[in-house]
């Protein structure tokens, strides 16, 4: 890497973010992160914030309403969502996914950002379900799990097969309006609890042709946020989340230390070696696991402002520093977890969230092992996963 990120958790501010009205929107949020977690989703009033202040239109093209924001800048405000409440960042983190959309055609983007730029783009892929083909389009039918956000969204994707559709390995996305998809609530997990993750459940829907898309295609409009790696974006917004619940139990730590008196008549946690030595292990761990990370996105994007294609190396260097960044993340959060002792193990102490969030995180398809063994691969020359290199899509 040919750059070293900013080290603490700084944003740049390309289009005149209200400091002062993010922070308190972020104390907002801690405010009400156990309203969230009964709900098991984030409510609308929040996405509608996270609109105002532009997320939604961040990688949209300035043409279409776009406001220019740069992927790391993106990723630093999804970072600090995230140290006030995991799951209402892992939601926030979704405003990227405009970048699915990217290849409508161009005629369906310029209708429907024209209509909307902060328009709020939900989904789930996997596993495609088959799709019958139509006068037009396709009919739709299935259920599909890990509808992150869904409750919040104006249009709702779903993964689909269609006889004699081939796209080199790469999901073909069905888009339809979200009146259109029922919704059935079945979240229910030990971290992320408030993402509204539920079932997405589509019953004979016609989509038009021009509402059909392949997700990691390459865009029909050109812009700077839609030439960015789709896939790697994917994996670097969901490993950040885990980084921010690393940083809130950190944190925490760090504020109880010299207050946390032990029922034993032990020294307090500040005063006590292991406990000194491993707040600085975890710190360690999660600065030099966000240095790489914000590295890779902000080398990233100034290849995608050069209109240069992301290179083999680098997309792979994207997609392992995220794995890595979420795994460390997760330990980091754990081991200040260990750190509380008893205290830790109840509900009223935040610790157990942070690392639940944090290990949840971590354990997504995107940033498990597979993808450590894909950069190994990658590293070797050998055949990796489909969708696991962009760089042949750019």
């Amino acid at each position: 890497m040919s750059k070293v990120a900013k080290i603490f958790p700084q944003t740049e501010n390309p289009v005149n973010i209200d400091e002062a009205a993010f922070k308190r929107h972020l104390a907002d949020i801690r405010d009400r992160r156990d309203e969230f977690h009964q709900l098991r989703h984030v409510p609308k009033s929040i996405v509608a914030e996270w609109q105002n202040f532009g997320l939604y239109r961040a990688f949209v093209p300035t043409e279409l309403g776009g406001n220019g924001m740069t992927a790391h800048a993106f990723l630093r405000y999804i970072e600090r969502i995230s140290e006030s409440d995991a799951s209402a960042g892992w939601v926030a983190s979704f405003a990227f996914a405009s970048k699915y959309l990217s290849s409508l055609p161009k005629e369906t983007l310029e209708k429907i950002f024209g209509e909307n730029p902060d328009l709020v783009f939900a989904g789930a892929v996997f596993p495609p379900q088959k799709a019958k083909n139509a006068d037009g389009g396709v009919i739709v039918n299935g259920r599909w799990k890990f509808g992150s956000g869904c409750l919040g969204a104006d249009f709702i994707g779903v993964g689909i097969a269609v006889e004699g559709g081939e796209f080199g390995g790469l999901p073909l996305f069905a888009i339809m309006p979200a009146d259109q998809v029922k919704i059935e609530e079945t979240w229910d997990t030990m971290g992320m609890s408030a993402t509204g993750s539920h079932d997405l459940i589509v019953e004979d829907i016609f989509v038009p042709d021009e509402f059909l898309c392949v997700r990691g295609a390459p865009p029909s409009i050109d812009g700077i946020g839609f030439r960015y790696p789709s896939l790697a974006m994917a994996t670097q917004v969901l490993a950040i989340t885990g980084a921010g619940a690393a940083r809130a139990a950190i944190n925490h730590i760090i504020d109880i230390a010299h207050k946390s008196k032990s029922i034993t008549g032990a020294p307090t946690l500040g005063d006590r070696a292991n406990v000194q030595m491993r707040i600085s292990e975890a710190e360690a761990k999660l600065q030099s696991g966000r240095s790489w990370f914000y590295a890779c996105a902000e080398d990233a994007w100034d290849c995608v402002a050069a209109n240069q294609p992301v290179s083999r190396e680098l997309n792979m260097q994207m997609r392992l520093s995220s794995s890595h960044l979420a795994r460390v993340s997760a330990e980091a959060a754990r081991a200040c977890f260990e750190m509380s002792g008893t205290m830790g193990i109840f509900n009223n102490n935040p610790l157990s969230r942070y690392m639940q969030d944090a290990v949840v995180s971590a354990q997504h398809a995107f940033l498990t092992d597979g993808t450590f063994m894909n950069a190994g691969k990658v590293m070797f020359g050998h055949d990796f996963m489909p969708g696991y290199d962009e760089s042949n899509t750019l």
